[in-house]
């Protein structure tokens, strides 16, 4: 009998064993998301004054993907892609959630429905442990009834632009180092959001970084460029910690922006604002993003809006000081991504719009895509003149291809992404076959489109 125990416990014991080993070999995931943060906004993609050493130093140790897209030129559906690996057209998510009269005379929900499948929810079911702390905004904080960051997949959160108590936009790393103490301790693999505020409005500065940036002629720029160096710090501590930890071998850490850099459509003054959910601060006349050449910026869908800095860094995985300037990478590829990555199946149920670029990730990227991309967005028409890239509606990639198009077709541009990344050149006319077979495509896709949300998706709001 003696025997037969020690065996059980010798048994056992090797199997936590195997459990923590397994749990050590899965990669943690970091995943760092700007806020309005431009294309050109990083010191190492050449910005004339803002200074971001540390994620300068993610480009150095990691590759710095040049053709990255986010799913919308504004942050709901953006994040909203981040989250589901869907196109946000698919949940009526077309802008950002506002108050609910404003989400109800623009067709849309009032929040992400719960019920729907989530990335932090897909890793929480592969043993990860998963949280999210930053900005939030897949509802908004002038909706008290809206679900919690908890409901959707996360152990654990602190979080702003949501219901309930809002996270100061600074503690943002803070959290985030505590969480990664935790789970090393605990040697269990995790998932973690960093939804940074940077930079997007009411500019919250703090005079160490506002000191760093005294000597700048333009008040705006030096706001602005505070701002920003301040975020880098703050990602820097969260790199530390890696560091400390010696989690960086075993840890993929990725930074992007949700949607290209802010701009005021004419010469603003300089004022002070306020958020009811980050508080005061410096309005958009310090918004100061570049797009480093690309058209438009935050809400149009021409590249400025769109195409924003993504560089991932996983040593031994992903090649080191390396430029991807070819591989065509979007924000509802995440997801599979990230699952195949973490070990994570996908529910039997569901169907990505993205596809897994572990590959590319590691510099064997496809040499084409195989899905289209496709952006729905409320533009005006014609295009204002003081917003004069601002009239996209819709717009698809496929292959070297897009074609923008206004809200009923009637007026569409295409262009060569691979020799025109800066959308110069409008070829139409004389490329009237790939027109027709990107609006065939076009329209097929949007046949596919809810005409109204649905599901646990409404608040109580609307009844008043």
């Amino acid at each position: 009998m003696k025997i037969i125990i020690k065996l059980i416990a010798l048994l056992l014991l090797t199997c936590i064993q195997l459990a923590s080993a397994a749990a050590a070999a899965k990669p943690n995931i970091l995943f760092i998301f700007a806020d309005d943060w431009g294309w050109g906004d990083l010191s190492c993609h050449g910005h004339p004054y803002v200074k971001t050493p540390n994620i300068d130093r993610l480009a150095k140790e990691g590759t710095d993907f040049h053709r990255f897209t986010v799913a919308s030129g504004v942050c709901s559906p953006s994040r909203t892609a981040v989250m589901t690996g869907h196109f946000p057209a698919r949940y009526n998510i077309d802008g950002h959630f506002a108050w609910v009269p404003s989400n109800a005379k623009r067709n849309m929900p009032d929040w992400l429905d719960p019920k729907t499948p989530t990335l932090p929810g897909m890793l929480q079911s592969a043993g990860y442990a998963t949280a999210h702390f930053g900005k939030w905004h897949l509802s908004n904080d002038m909706i008290p009834d809206s679900p919690l960051p908890g409901v959707y997949g996360y152990d654990d959160y602190g979080a702003f632009n949501c219901a309930g108590e809002q996270m100061p936009v600074h503690e943002d790393a803070d959290h985030a180092i505590a969480f990664i103490e935790k789970n090393a301790a605990a040697n269990r693999p995790f998932f973690v959001n960093l939804w940074m505020h940077e930079p997007h409005t009411p500019f919250h500065t703090v005079p160490k970084y506002e000191w760093r940036f005294r000597d700048m002629e333009s008040r705006p720029d030096a706001i602005y460029a505070s701002v920003l160096s301040h975020a880098d710090d703050r990602i820097g501590k969260v790199l530390e910690a890696l560091d400390r930890l010696k989690l960086t071998e075993n840890t993929l850490v990725v930074f992007s922006s949700d949607n290209g850099p802010a701009r005021a459509s004419r010469p603003t003054e300089l004022t002070l604002g306020y958020d009811t959910a980050t508080g005061a601060g410096w309005g958009i006349g310090a918004s100061k993003g570049i797009t480093a050449g690309r058209k438009g910026y935050k809400s149009a869908l021409f590249e400025g809006g769109i195409n924003v800095p993504f560089i991932a860094r996983w040593p031994g995985k992903i090649e080191a000081g390396k430029i991807d300037g070819n591989s065509l990478i979007s924000a509802v590829d995440l997801l599979p991504t990230f699952c195949e990555i973490a070990g994570a199946k996908l529910p039997a149920t569901y169907e990505p719009d993205g596809v897994s670029q572990v590959a590319a990730l590691k510099g064997k990227p496809a040499s084409t895509r195989q899905k289209p991309l496709f952006w729905k967005m409320a533009s005006p028409w014609p295009a204002p003149k003081d917003r004069p890239y601002h009239w996209v509606s819709y717009a698809v990639v496929d292959q070297n291809w897009k074609l923008v198009a206004n809200r009923d077709s009637e007026y569409v541009e295409l262009y060569d992404l691979v020799t025109d990344p800066y959308e110069k050149t409008d070829l139409k006319g004389t490329r009237p076959a790939v027109v027709k077979q990107l609006l065939g495509k076009l329209k097929q896709w949007q046949s596919t489109l809810p005409g109204r949300p649905t599901g646990n998706v409404f608040s109580a709001e609307r009844s008043k």
